[in-house]
Protein backbone atom coordinates (compact mmCIF):
# COMPACT_ATOMS: atom_id res chain seq x y z
CA UNK A 1 0.00 0.00 0.00
CA UNK A 2 1.37 3.39 -0.95
CA UNK A 3 1.34 6.34 1.44
CA UNK A 4 -0.56 9.41 0.43
CA UNK A 5 0.92 12.87 1.29
CA UNK A 6 -1.59 13.14 4.10
CA UNK A 7 -0.46 9.80 5.58
CA UNK A 8 3.17 10.88 5.22
CA UNK A 9 2.41 14.06 7.20
CA UNK A 10 0.84 12.09 10.05
CA UNK A 11 3.82 9.72 10.12
CA UNK A 12 6.36 12.51 10.25
CA UNK A 13 4.41 14.31 13.03
CA UNK A 14 4.31 11.12 15.09
CA UNK A 15 8.06 10.70 14.69
CA UNK A 16 8.70 14.26 15.87
CA UNK A 17 6.48 13.79 18.93
CA UNK A 18 8.26 10.55 19.86
CA UNK A 19 11.64 12.23 19.43
CA UNK A 20 10.68 15.20 21.60
CA UNK A 21 9.31 12.86 24.28
CA UNK A 22 12.62 11.00 24.38
CA UNK A 23 14.55 14.28 24.78
CA UNK A 24 12.30 15.42 27.67
CA UNK A 25 12.69 12.06 29.43
CA UNK A 26 16.48 12.23 29.01
CA UNK A 27 16.64 15.79 30.37
CA UNK A 28 14.49 14.80 33.35
CA UNK A 29 16.80 11.89 34.15
CA UNK A 30 19.89 14.10 33.88
CA UNK A 31 18.38 16.77 36.12
CA UNK A 32 17.54 14.17 38.79
CA UNK A 33 21.14 12.94 38.80
CA UNK A 34 22.75 16.39 38.84
CA UNK A 35 24.32 17.45 42.17
CA UNK A 36 22.20 19.70 44.44
CA UNK A 37 23.91 22.61 46.12
CA UNK A 38 22.11 23.86 49.22
CA UNK A 39 21.92 27.60 49.61
CA UNK A 40 23.51 28.92 52.82
CA UNK A 41 21.05 29.95 55.50
CA UNK A 42 20.59 33.68 55.77
CA UNK A 43 20.02 35.76 58.89
CA UNK A 44 18.56 39.20 59.44
CA UNK A 45 20.98 42.10 59.20
CA UNK A 46 21.64 43.64 62.62
CA UNK A 47 22.11 47.37 63.03
CA UNK A 48 24.59 47.87 65.85
CA UNK A 49 24.63 51.07 67.90
CA UNK A 50 27.64 53.35 68.18
CA UNK A 51 30.11 52.42 70.89
CA UNK A 52 29.63 54.81 73.81
CA UNK A 53 30.28 54.12 77.49
CA UNK A 54 29.28 55.45 80.88
CA UNK A 55 30.53 54.79 84.39
CA UNK A 56 28.98 52.49 86.97
CA UNK A 57 30.31 53.82 90.26
CA UNK A 58 27.54 53.62 92.83
CA UNK A 59 28.21 54.28 96.50
CA UNK A 60 28.53 51.17 98.63
CA UNK A 61 29.58 48.89 95.79
CA UNK A 62 33.07 47.34 96.09
CA UNK A 63 33.82 47.84 92.40
CA UNK A 64 33.35 50.23 89.47
CA UNK A 65 33.55 49.91 85.68
CA UNK A 66 32.37 51.42 82.41
CA UNK A 67 29.44 49.91 80.53
CA UNK A 68 27.71 50.76 77.21
CA UNK A 69 25.24 53.63 76.89
CA UNK A 70 22.83 51.21 75.14
CA UNK A 71 22.78 48.94 78.22
CA UNK A 72 21.32 49.30 81.69
CA UNK A 73 22.51 48.02 85.05
CA UNK A 74 19.93 46.31 87.25
CA UNK A 75 20.35 44.74 90.65
CA UNK A 76 19.78 40.99 90.76
CA UNK A 77 19.04 38.81 93.76
CA UNK A 78 19.00 35.50 91.91
CA UNK A 79 21.33 33.98 89.33
CA UNK A 80 19.63 30.86 87.97
CA UNK A 81 19.33 28.62 91.07
CA UNK A 82 21.78 30.58 93.23
CA UNK A 83 20.57 33.14 95.73
CA UNK A 84 22.76 36.22 96.03
CA UNK A 85 24.77 36.09 99.28
CA UNK A 86 25.27 39.88 99.20
CA UNK A 87 23.64 42.96 97.61
CA UNK A 88 26.32 43.46 94.94
CA UNK A 89 25.10 40.99 92.32
CA UNK A 90 24.01 42.91 89.23
CA UNK A 91 23.12 42.41 85.58
CA UNK A 92 24.23 44.51 82.63
CA UNK A 93 21.18 44.17 80.37
CA UNK A 94 21.10 44.77 76.61
CA UNK A 95 17.37 45.05 75.77
CA UNK A 96 18.06 45.51 72.05
CA UNK A 97 19.76 42.11 71.89
CA UNK A 98 17.87 40.24 74.63
CA UNK A 99 21.23 39.70 76.31
CA UNK A 100 22.60 39.98 79.83
CA UNK A 101 26.01 40.02 81.47
CA UNK A 102 25.45 38.42 84.87
CA UNK A 103 27.94 39.74 87.43
CA UNK A 104 28.22 37.80 90.68
CA UNK A 105 30.40 39.15 93.47
CA UNK A 106 31.80 37.29 96.47
CA UNK A 107 34.03 38.21 99.38
CA UNK A 108 37.02 35.88 99.65
CA UNK A 109 37.06 34.10 103.01
CA UNK A 110 33.36 34.58 103.80
CA UNK A 111 31.07 31.53 104.04
CA UNK A 112 33.98 29.17 103.30
CA UNK A 113 34.58 30.90 99.96
CA UNK A 114 38.32 30.50 99.70
CA UNK A 115 40.11 31.80 96.61
CA UNK A 116 40.85 28.25 95.43
CA UNK A 117 37.19 27.26 95.81
CA UNK A 118 35.93 30.31 93.93
CA UNK A 119 38.36 29.74 91.06
CA UNK A 120 37.45 26.05 90.89
CA UNK A 121 33.75 26.92 90.92
CA UNK A 122 34.29 29.29 87.99
CA UNK A 123 36.05 26.61 85.96
CA UNK A 124 33.37 24.04 86.83
CA UNK A 125 30.55 26.39 85.82
CA UNK A 126 32.24 27.05 82.50
CA UNK A 127 32.97 23.37 81.88
CA UNK A 128 29.28 22.54 82.30
CA UNK A 129 28.87 23.91 78.78
CA UNK A 130 31.38 21.44 77.32
CA UNK A 131 28.51 19.13 76.28
CA UNK A 132 27.38 21.67 73.66
CA UNK A 133 30.70 23.42 73.12
CA UNK A 134 33.18 22.61 70.35
CA UNK A 135 36.00 23.75 72.61
CA UNK A 136 36.68 26.06 75.57
CA UNK A 137 39.73 28.32 75.67
CA UNK A 138 40.86 30.13 78.82
CA UNK A 139 43.20 33.13 78.82
CA UNK A 140 44.96 34.79 81.76
CA UNK A 141 44.27 38.53 82.02
CA UNK A 142 46.15 41.44 83.60
CA UNK A 143 44.88 44.98 82.98
CA UNK A 144 46.71 48.34 83.31
CA UNK A 145 44.56 48.95 86.41
CA UNK A 146 46.16 45.98 88.14
CA UNK A 147 43.12 43.71 87.69
CA UNK A 148 43.84 40.01 87.23
CA UNK A 149 41.61 37.18 86.15
CA UNK A 150 40.76 34.64 83.45
CA UNK A 151 38.64 34.94 80.31
CA UNK A 152 36.80 31.92 78.89
CA UNK A 153 35.86 31.73 75.20
CA UNK A 154 33.28 29.00 74.55
CA UNK A 155 32.88 27.98 70.89
CA UNK A 156 29.82 26.08 69.65
CA UNK A 157 26.11 26.11 70.42
CA UNK A 158 26.60 26.61 74.15
CA UNK A 159 24.33 28.84 76.22
CA UNK A 160 27.15 31.32 76.80
CA UNK A 161 30.15 32.14 74.63
CA UNK A 162 31.95 34.61 76.91
CA UNK A 163 32.71 34.22 80.62
CA UNK A 164 35.37 35.59 82.95
CA UNK A 165 36.37 36.13 86.56
CA UNK A 166 38.36 38.94 88.22
CA UNK A 167 40.05 38.96 91.63
CA UNK A 168 42.60 40.75 93.77
CA UNK A 169 43.45 37.36 95.37
CA UNK A 170 42.84 38.64 98.90
CA UNK A 171 39.30 40.00 99.32
CA UNK A 172 37.37 40.54 96.07
CA UNK A 173 36.12 38.01 93.50
CA UNK A 174 33.75 38.75 90.62
CA UNK A 175 32.49 36.43 87.92
CA UNK A 176 30.79 37.49 84.68
CA UNK A 177 28.88 35.53 82.03
CA UNK A 178 27.06 36.66 78.89
CA UNK A 179 23.71 34.98 78.17
CA UNK A 180 20.95 35.48 75.59
CA UNK A 181 17.21 35.00 75.93
CA UNK A 182 17.28 32.77 72.86
CA UNK A 183 18.01 29.21 71.79
CA UNK A 184 21.80 28.92 71.44
CA UNK A 185 22.88 29.10 67.79
CA UNK A 186 26.49 29.93 67.14
CA UNK A 187 25.97 31.14 63.55
CA UNK A 188 23.05 33.49 64.18
CA UNK A 189 24.43 34.85 67.48
CA UNK A 190 28.04 35.23 66.34
CA UNK A 191 27.79 38.88 65.20
CA UNK A 192 26.11 39.95 68.46
CA UNK A 193 28.51 37.84 70.54
CA UNK A 194 31.48 39.50 68.87
CA UNK A 195 29.94 42.95 69.29
CA UNK A 196 29.21 42.44 73.00
CA UNK A 197 32.57 40.75 73.59
CA UNK A 198 34.14 44.16 72.86
CA UNK A 199 31.96 45.65 75.60
CA UNK A 200 33.03 42.91 78.03
CA UNK A 201 36.69 43.66 77.30
CA UNK A 202 36.02 47.37 77.86
CA UNK A 203 34.28 46.57 81.15
CA UNK A 204 37.30 44.52 82.26
CA UNK A 205 39.86 47.11 81.16
CA UNK A 206 38.04 49.89 83.08
CA UNK A 207 37.34 47.78 86.15
CA UNK A 208 38.50 48.94 89.61
CA UNK A 209 38.23 47.50 93.09
CA UNK A 210 37.33 49.96 95.83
Amino acid sequence: MSLTPKNKFHLNLSSVICALSSVFILLACLSCNSPYTQKPRGYFKIDFPEKKYQAFNQAGYPYSFDYPAYAKVVRDSLFFDSTAPNPWWINVDFPQFNAHIYLTYRVIGEKNDSLVKLINDSYNLTNKHSVRADYIRDSIMATPNGIHGTFFKVEGNAATANQFFLTDSTRHFLRGALYFDATPNQDSLRPVNEFLAQDIRHLINTFHWK
